[in-house]
């Protein structure tokens, strides 16, 4: 089990150019996360690695754990110690580390256009979910070290934690870190057909496979095997989290 918060701020991300660190800008950054979590159900979550705590903490209930915005800012990386399975609290600090020595392989040019997806569980009264937080930087100092970045939290795809993916905006290609040989693999995100992105669309606004087939004149036999290719290439058991991961991952 995690004693200290300290072992999430490792040396590969030590930010050492304090005098850089322009802290008039933060409320800029603060109201545009504010914006944004007025129009989403996801928690959104703003970390400064140079005072090592939380800037912001949005009010939706995603990953609060029944603590208020405030609560959950006060006590910034102890969350994870206190409402994390401890069977997976190391997780959390191999994917760190691993996460980082990626991202510290990226031309300085790149870093803002990468970001790190991930599953764990959280405990609500004792109850654990599992959650997927995007991270992404906002704010680089002159050597290419974090010190601001935006997390977004929303319901996970998967049955289980990992899932550890970096990505980058604008390209279809991944990596995925494989944990028993510590080592990241390529991959190539799934594409969807003009036919299944109207299934998809079509069940986002409500429809059923019948009224489906109806709208876009197709069988229902024909929209049912639509749906089964869609599950397979998203990995996902039904159509609920094959919404869910579509979106999370702008295949629509």
């Amino acid at each position: 089990m995690l004693k200290t918060t300290d072992d999430f701020f490792i040396p590969d991300n030590e930010v050492r150019l304090p005098k850089e660190l322009d802290y008039s800008r933060v409320s800029e950054y603060v109201r545009s996360a504010e914006a944004f979590s007025r129009s989403t159900y996801q928690s959104v979550y703003i970390i400064d690695y140079f005072k090592q705590n939380f800037l912001y903490v949005s009010p939706n209930p995603m990953f609060l754990c029944g603590l208020s915005p405030e609560q959950m800012r006060d006590l910034g990386y102890r969350f994870y110690i206190q409402y994390v399975p401890e069977k997976e609290q190391p997780f959390l600090l191999a994917l760190n580390k691993a996460g980082f020595d990626f991202y510290n392989n990226i031309p300085l040019v790149e870093r803002k256009d990468w970001y790190i997806s991930y599953d764990f569980h959280i405990l609500n009264s004792g109850r654990k979910i599992l959650v997927n937080h995007k991270l992404t930087p906002l704010a680089l100092t002159s050597d290419g070290r974090i010190w601001l970045a935006l997390c977004v939290v929303s319901a996970s795809t998967h049955t289980d934690a990992g899932h550890i993916e970096m990505h980058r905006v604008g390209s279809s290609d991944f990596f995925e870190y494989n944990m028993n040989i510590c080592r990241w693999d390529k991959w190539q995100m799934p594409v969807l057909t003009d036919g299944e992105k109207s299934v998809l669309t079509l069940s986002i606004q409500g429809y059923t496979m019948l009224e489906i087939a109806d709208k876009i004149c197709l069988s229902p036999d024909t929209i049912k095997k639509y749906r089964q290719r869609i599950f397979e290439k998203l990995d996902v058991r039904n159509i609920s989290e094959a919404i869910v991961a579509a979106t999370n991952n702008k295949l629509l």
